[in-house]
């Protein structure tokens, strides 16, 4: 039987053929109406932005150049020449109208004053006096300028009423340790003619501005900038704009970005509305424009919802990241308190993770950490949370455990399975972990008290030799204090070196002859309250706060000035790896002994065997400059490192140290032959050889027996100060054994 058509089937047929066409009209005027308003709405944004940018490179013009204008309230003064004639400088003065005036009224975060011969005489940071060496820190950046500044200007001795500014200068965008600045440089010239100064030997004034948050905050509130700020790169948002800091060399070192005042997308949102009531016209439309509004819906959610789990989570394994980890850790904490449970902490650091980027290449170094995740997930239980906080660092938080035996549990299975090999690249590779461990409450509720002494543990465990764990404990906490404590004392005494350092000489004797061929210099620290302190205890404390650069400086001037007046002996001077790792060092041994006029071939540099031999290349490029001087290069305390001949013939040492607990062992058959063999292998690599710690007469003759070259120790003489030395030489000292050892000291110092 054939279908019947009914009106409504006919209507709805008509509806169904009349609706397309209703559809393309309202879609067709809908889209001219939004293409003007879009194109309109842009061109207007396009010249707002350009506004924007005109305002922004007047502003950053202006604000270098209110820097220096701030700088003559106090660089164009006779009271400030004179001041800086004075020998020695008044530093109170100093602080109070050139360093620290500028940093209370005028905003300037780091000052530093060169002397007309460029060297730094004065330095304030913060509002605080540093040691003009401080100057080392914007050295790089600030040198160019003054350079700029002496060769192409000459100085005037009175202002001239038509120039913007009364005195020249410098002025630049810099980097600064890692922070945006406006770097200024003014010469100190006299404002009347009441003083005289030498054109070209002013003394320079540099100030240092740091462009930092409030900095950009105050451009955007005058100057309309929405959201003003500093990044690395352009704003990836479309919404953003963004103009490069450029120095005057014209290398960006940055970026403003803010976002801009756009009126034709206000007026696009505004008239938006409009549009929608003209589609509502036809109901095919709203249907069409609620389906389209449901979709974009989904699609906005899901995005939001993406870009939510992008936020919290590390995009490479999709752990929590570290925002995620904090705000569980604050949530995980008020549980804590409030139940009085326990909650552990687990810092995890991968050892040897940067030789598998170095080696194997970063997409396996990425693939190694997306195993580690893998393993520390399977490692602990469902709600306990791992969190990788960037790099190769984790986390873990440890949620009411039974006990410390449970810690020790899990611990103990993360160090065992990340010590495992990982598969990468079709190749095994083998990294170890580093934990450290607190536990709350024994070590605090507080998130940035328990995550500071998670960090301590770990850097204990790893000072401990890696791939092992480490529950925090006071006494660490104590021994970082009393680190910052002797840190901070030492910075003190660099600050007047020859007030607090000294330096003993310990004579080196001929086996041969029995003459004194040669001292090495020992330091020592007469600290005020706790006496003379043993490098041993400082040293470690020096390399790393970076002030063994200094502390070195220092040792050699002062060992090259007094060896002047041993003009037969040699004088050994022990350097860290740090020093030699500076491709300046060669250089700067060059310049003190040419200062002190001091003859390279009488000085020789020690380096221990165990730092020599785990530093980089670097290092033997500074030993093969020094050596090229004509300065001799020793390897300290032989024996107790690799002891590998051969690479102390690639690195090209002059003489080898036996150490003193070989010596002390001689009187054993084992040792005895151990010494021996040492000798014979030197001398066949044609290095001279001297023996340390020599204590008895027995050791003594061992050493001349086998064929020692030189010998040290207490049996000869104790390390003294440089007038004993003297008198020694003029006495015509010499050394024979005696018949007897008589009371000798059983350690060396």
């Amino acid at each position: 039987m054939p279908v019947r058509k009914t009106p409504h089937a006919g209507r709805s047929s008509a509806a169904a053929n009349f609706t397309p066409h209703i559809v393309l009209a309202a879609v067709g005027v809908a889209m001219l109406i939004v293409g003007t308003l879009i194109w309109s709405g842009r061109e207007v944004d396009k010249i707002s932005r350009q506004r924007d940018l005109a305002i922004v490179s007047l502003v950053l013009e202006e604000s270098m150049e209110h820097v220096a204008h701030t700088q003559e309230a106090e660089t164009f003064w006779d009271d400030a020449v004179l001041a800086l004639r004075q020998n020695p400088l008044d530093m109170g003065w100093l602080d109070r109208n050139m360093g620290i005036w500028f940093y209370r009224y005028a905003g300037m975060d780091e000052v530093y004053i060169l002397s007309p011969a460029n060297a730094p005489v004065y330095a304030m940071r913060d509002g605080k006096r540093v040691v003009p060496e401080s100057y080392i820190a914007v050295e790089d950046v600030a040198d160019p300028l003054v350079t700029r500044l002496r060769r192409t200007h000459k100085v005037a001795q009175f202002a001239d009423s038509d120039m913007t500014m009364q005195t020249p200068g410098q002025m630049d965008f810099a980097v600064l340790r890692g922070r945006p600045a406006i770097i200024s440089v003014k010469p100190v010239v006299p404002g009347t003619g009441l003083v005289t100064q030498e054109a070209g030997r002013e003394a320079v004034h540099i100030a240092v501005v740091f462009l930092d948050d409030d900095f950009f905050a105050r451009i955007g509130s005058q100057y309309g900038l929405a959201r003003a700020r500093y990044q690395i790169a352009p704003g990836r948002d479309p919404l953003d704009a963004s103009a490069p800091l450029r120095t005057r060399g014209g290398r960006t070192i940055g970026y403003l970005v803010w976002q801009p005042f756009a009126p034709g997308s206000q007026v696009t949102e505004i008239v938006g509305p409009t549009l929608v009531l003209v589609l509502m016209l036809s109901t095919a439309v709203i249907y069409v424009l609620a389906s389209r509004l449901v979709k974009r819906t989904t699609d906005l959610e899901e995005s939001r919802l993406q870009a939510e789990h992008q936020a919290t989570h590390d995009g490479l394994t999709g752990l929590g990241n570290r925002a995620m980890f904090e705000e569980r850790f604050d949530e995980a904490l008020a549980r804590a308190r409030r139940h009085g449970s326990m909650l552990a902490l687990l810092y995890i650091d991968l050892d040897r993770f940067k030789q598998i980027n170095d080696t194997l290449g970063h997409p396996a170094g990425d693939a190694l950490i997306r195993q580690v995740a893998r393993r520390l997930v399977a490692e602990v239980r469902r709600y306990d949370i791992v969190a990788r906080l960037g790099g190769d660092e984790f986390a873990v938080l440890v949620q009411e455990p039974e006990d410390r035996a449970a810690i020790d549990r899990i611990c103990q299975r993360i160090v065992g399975q990340l010590g495992l090999p990982f598969n990468v690249s079709g190749s095994q590779a083998y990294i170890g972990a580093s934990i450290g461990v607190a536990i709350a409450p024994g070590d605090g509720l507080d998130r940035t008290e328990l995550t500071r002494r998670a960090d301590i543990a770990l850097y204990q465990a790893k000072a401990e030799g890696r791939s092992r764990y480490v529950l925090f404990s006071s006494s660490m906490d104590e021994a970082v204090r009393t680190r910052e404590t002797m840190e901070r004392e030492l910075r003190q005494a660099l600050a007047d070196p020859d007030a607090q350092l000294r330096l003993y000489y310990q004579p080196v004797f001929s086996l041969r002859t029995g003459e004194m061929t040669g001292v090495e210099a020992l330091l020592r620290w007469q600290h005020p309250e706790s006496g003379l302190i043993a490098p041993g205890a400082f040293i470690c404390a020096a390399e790393e706060s970076g002030l063994i650069e200094v502390l070195g400086d220092w040792v050699l001037r002062r060992a090259v000035r007094d060896a002047r007046a041993w003009p037969d002996l040699r004088i050994a001077v022990n350097v860290s790896p740090i020093q030699l790792r500076n491709r300046k060092f060669a250089g700067s041994v060059r310049a003190i002994l040419t200062e002190a006029g001091f003859a390279p071939g009488r000085l020789e540099i020690e380096i221990t065997e165990t730092a020599l031999m785990a530093a980089s290349s670097e290092v033997a490029g500074s030993l093969k400059e020094l050596r090229a001087l004509g300065i001799a290069c020793a390897l300290d305390d032989f024996g107790t490192g690799y002891s590998s001949l051969s690479h102390i013939r690639d690195i090209a040492v002059d003489r080898v140290k036996i150490d003193r607990s070989f010596v002390q062992a001689v009187n054993t058959p084992s040792g005895a032959a151990l010494v021996e063999a040492i000798v014979g292998l030197a001398s066949a690599n044609g290095l001279h050889l001297t023996a340390e710690g020599v204590e008895d007469n027995e050791q003594y003759a061992f050493l001349s027996k086998v064929g020692c070259d030189e010998v040290q120790g207490y049996l000869l003489a104790r390390p003294m100060p440089a007038a004993q030395i003297t008198v020694m030489l003029e006495e015509g000292a010499s050394f024979r054994p005696p018949l007897s050892d008589g009371d000798l000291p059983e350690t060396e110092a």
